[in-house]
């Protein structure tokens, strides 16, 4: 696509266009002690970039910053472009409250008024 452009206008271009992906996404793969940025994800997996990242596969957790979200089964991964492209079996989202052995009401009041 921007094969007609100089090497420097490439050049340039592709820089920006990775510290524009960097800036907006915080989202990150923990595969045990090591982490990865995530560039894009979608609901059957997620790209990292090429540069860097090993090939993960089995059980890994995503997070947004600090915050916890998923934990997933890595089945697959192919190299497209600039980027690795990983699918994944199963994204089970995390818990933030402890599961109940019963059914909650739609309605729970904040208080209840004593006589």
């Amino acid at each position: 696509m921007y094969t007609f452009l100089p090497d420097a206008v490439r050049q340039g271009l592709e820089e920006a266009r990775k510290a524009a992906l960097k800036r907006k996404d915080r989202l990150s793969v923990h595969d045990g002690d090591d982490t990865y940025p995530i560039r894009r994800f979608w609901d059957g997996g997620f790209a990292l970039e090429l540069d860097g990242t090993d090939r993960l596969r089995g059980h890994v957790d995503i997070y947004d910053g600090p915050k916890h979200l998923y934990t997933c089964l890595v089945v697959s991964s192919v190299d497209e472009d600039f980027e690795r492209v990983f699918e994944f079996k199963w994204a089970t989202p995390v818990a933030t409250k402890p599961a109940a052995d019963f059914v909650r009401p739609d309605f729970v009041p904040a208080g209840l008024i004593e006589q």
